[in-house]
């Protein structure tokens, strides 16, 4: 199958998809943990229970949109996005903030992450959102090229400092 002919169907999530979105936000906490121990979350056996939990809470909230990528009945990735107003700590106006965006590994290199992308997009900005802000982890070089082949520019280097 090529990127070209697959084509999911991307829809908002459901309380029904919190397996689904827990497996998928264990994943993204496994992912950056990997990329640095000491500033990200550890996986932990409930993680996926308190991160599909969260997700499926946020469904029905009116300044969240949680959208998932279905295939064949399976929900293969997700993203989840807020609308804030203005952050003076951040020195941001209002914004659309992408919080998430994962694709399962078996489905990636499939163009999933842009159309779930544009889908968060057209979502945020029927809501209103002048500007979509979004973070990725300093490791995370693909990322980092995806959301600037979409457009995204950097605008904020976080750093971190351990404390004794």
């Amino acid at each position: 199958m090529t990127s070209d002919t697959f084509e999911p169907i991307i829809r908002r999530a459901t309380a029904a998809d919190f397996d689904s979105l827990g497996r998928l936000g264990t994943l993204l906490v496994q992912e950056h943990y990997e990329f640095d121990q000491r500033r990200f979350l550890e996986p932990t056996p409930s993680t996926a229970m308190h991160y599909g939990g969260f997700l499926a809470s946020q469904v029905d909230e009116p300044e969240a949109v949680v959208l998932v990528a279905e295939h064949n009945g399976a929900v293969i990735g997700y993203s989840y996005g807020t609308i804030e107003g203005y952050d003076y700590m951040a020195l941001r106006g209002p914004a659309a903030i992408l919080q998430d965006l994962i694709v399962d590994p078996a489905y990636r290199s499939r163009g999933i992450g842009r159309i779930l992308l544009n889908a968060m997009i057209a979502a945020l900005t029927a809501q209103g959102a002048p500007r979509v802000v979004l973070s990725t982890a300093q490791k995370n070089e693909a990322a980092q090229r995806f959301f600037e082949r979409m457009g995204f520019r950097r605008t904020m280097i976080e750093m971190t400092r351990e404390l004794p």
